[in-house]
């Protein structure tokens, strides 16, 4: 079968790469978005789909939108299928058309529950226990298309949003392989999306922000829900405090929402309910340290975070 791959992000490469080397497949072409600022310097960066599809020798296409020029060029790479992972734009339905049997998504969530740009860090921070991905057939609308196979994936207690979606695109990239398979083989048997539908739009930097008024637990899973990206923050005199991983700690008492103490040489915040322990931290301007060196150094007393 003949593919078009798109994707973007580093979290799309896993399954490029397995679709690449499947002797029943052949990548004729793959999108991706046009080259980004990335570090300090803000130097413009090819894509991690593109640099890997690149390595490869595979012939890339670099575009931030889908319009009538481009899925005329797509439809000339004579594709059956195309495979999507994480491209980070919508495809409008001359170019869902475009192609023989259509688009097949690889989505990190067990449609319908959360359709949109982060579900694995919103399921996270939600404090599900179970995380998964879905492949469907794409339609305009959000994530709504109809499902044709899923797998799901326990959320480890060391889990982060990182370490979740890097494990689901290992995972996931041969359920991809083979719904494309049974789409093009026409053994496919999509299913309309039931359940409860949740809502899983880009994080921004306030979703990042810990809300130390929140139970314990719900502050341990906004924070791994947003690590690594954009990162858990809270603020320390006016000025931003970056947090590693916490540790729930629920029947810890005594410490008002925020309020720091040195305790048998952890760091614990009090929360809404019980207390969180801190294991690093980064100061504004400086490098991440060791949350109980870090207290040690401020003071141990009248440390509020807000």
């Amino acid at each position: 079968m003949k593919i078009l791959y798109a994707g973007t992000p580093a979290v799309a490469v896993p399954p490029l790469v397995h679709l690449a080397e499947r002797p029943d497949a052949e990548i004729v072409g793959v999108l991706t978005r046009t080259d980004a600022p990335v570090g300090r310097r803000r130097v413009l960066t090819p894509s991690p789909v593109a640099q890997e599809a690149e390595r490869r020798g595979l012939p890339v296409l670099k575009a931030n939108r889908v319009d009538a020029a481009l899925t005329g060029r797509l439809r000339e790479l004579g594709a059956d299928v195309a495979a999507v992972v994480a491209y980070g734009a919508l495809v409008p339905q001359e170019a869902l058309e475009a192609l023989p049997h259509g688009w097949v998504n690889l989505h990190f969530s067990l449609l319908p529950r959360w359709r949109g740009a982060a579900p694995v860090q919103r399921a996270l921070m939600a404090g599900e226990a179970v995380a998964g991905a879905s492949t469907f057939l794409l339609e305009t609308g959000l994530d709504t298309g109809p499902v044709i196979a899923t797998t799901t994936d326990p959320v480890r207690p060391e889990d982060t949003a990182g370490t979740v979606l890097d494990r689901l695109s290992r995972t996931a990239a041969p359920l991809l392989a083979d719904s494309l398979r049974a789409v093009v083989d026409g053994t496919a048997r999509p299913e309309p999306q039931r359940g409860e539908v949740t809502l899983a739009p880009k994080l921004t930097g306030e979703d990042a922000r810990v809300r130390w008024e929140e139970p314990a637990a719900a502050v341990a899973a906004r924070v791994r829900g947003v690590s690594p990206e954009p990162g858990a923050w809270t603020l320390l005199d006016g000025r931003r405090l970056k947090l590693g991983r916490v540790e729930s700690r629920p029947d810890e008492h005594g410490l008002a929402p925020g309020e720091c103490a040195l305790r048998d040489g952890s760091v614990l915040v009090g929360t809404g309910a019980g207390a969180v322990r801190l294991t690093e931290v980064q100061p504004a301007g400086k490098k991440a340290m060791d949350a109980a060196a870090w207290m040690r150094g401020t003071g141990t007393a009248g440390v509020v975070l807000g």
